[in-house]
């Protein structure tokens, strides 16, 4: 679906803004997605890295079925070259299966796991999952077939046409935006083409529009995306799509990057600055962080969180078919999906 004949052999990818050119026995950026005598060569589909059972709200999603867990399935390889990535060890390692943590999964394989865990919803997760369109289409779509729903954790570059197919079987999806920077986005975060911002910001609107659940986070690393500028353009992008939570998340040091870890006070003024813009913006990786979700509507406390403990006792189950929460106190209808 994805790879196209050039001349000599050569066949490019279309799945995301690099729109890579392959030479025989080679793989693009990516490192997952390749070229095997002039034919597009998937090495990695089905490479499972993990497959563990999470608190949804780790994913992080707030507003989507809280206080239930996940079955989360990693794979390796990714079209980023973030020099702060948290996940490196898998999203950085490509190569020989030797190399790799984890095993080949059928798609049925992944269904049977979160069957036995009582699971009714799968996170494709970790490393980035998108550069695996094909493992993913199979596997969302058996999924959906088995009445699981599907969760999406992903940096969002992908093209317009893979993208759409992939959202589509997509129920809820946490979206990073990293910066509000085409130039970082192409050169510091090695996305590899000036079109790589604007892909990702069109990922987030097609998301939205196709009926996804969509959460947003932002990784504030200090030196390079952690200006009141900056952080307020995100904010101002993500209200023009929609009334979307906002997860601002503390980066530590890790894999190339040095500075020193992001202030805890700086996310905490930055989310009470932007709530304006923004109801409900939320602070991860900090201690002492308040992230329970009130009602619009009358305050009340709907969601009471605690790190991964989560008390959904403000929440009236759905009625008639909804799809969302409402309030047990006034009766209105609450921003958290069910």
């Amino acid at each position: 679906m994805l790879f196209f004949d050039e001349s000599g052999g050569i066949i490019r990818c279309n799945l995301c803004p690099r729109r890579c050119s392959i030479p025989g026995g080679a793989l693009g950026a990516c490192g997952v997605r390749g070229n095997k005598n002039g034919k597009g060569l998937l090495p990695f589909y089905g490479h499972v890295t993990a497959l563990a059972v999470d608190p949804i709200e780790k994913k992080p999603l707030f507003h989507f079925r809280p206080g239930s867990m996940i079955l989360s399935a990693g794979f390796c390889g990714c079209n980023l070259r973030c020099p702060f990535c948290q996940n490196w060890q898998i999203s950085q390692s490509t190569g020989s299966n030797q190399r790799l943590h984890g095993s080949q999964r059928k798609p049925g394989d992944i269904i049977s796991a979160a069957l036995h865990e009582n699971s009714l919803a799968i996170a494709y997760t970790y490393s980035e999952p998108l550069v695996h369109a094909e493992f993913l289409l199979d596997c969302m779509a058996l999924a959906h077939k088995h009445g699981i729903a599907n969760v999406l954790v992903t940096n969002g570059c992908a093209n317009g046409e893979a993208a759409r197919e992939i959202l589509s079987l997509t129920d809820a999806a946490n979206i990073d935006l990293k910066c509000f920077s085409a130039g970082t986005y192409a050169d510091v975060l090695g996305g590899g083409a000036e079109n790589v911002f604007s892909t990702v910001k069109e990922f987030i609107r097609a998301a939205c529009a196709m009926g996804v659940h969509v959460e947003v986070t932002t990784l504030v690393v200090p030196g390079l995306n952690d200006s009141v500028e900056e952080l307020d353009a995100c904010a101002d992008f993500i209200a023009s799509v929609g009334e979307i939570p906002w997860h601002l998340s503390a980066y530590h040091p890790d894999y190339h990057w040095n500075a020193p870890p992001t202030d805890p006070a700086l996310l905490l003024s930055t989310a009470k600055r932007v709530r304006a813009k923004l109801p409900f913006v939320y602070t991860g990786n900090i201690s002492g962080e308040d992230n329970n979700t009130a009602c619009p509507h009358c305050g009340a406390i709907l969601v009471r969180r605690k790190g991964y403990k989560t008390d959904i006792s403000g929440l009236a189950a759905p009625v008639d078919g909804e799809s969302w929460y409402r309030c047990a106190r006034c009766g209105e209808k609450s921003p958290v999906n069910h």
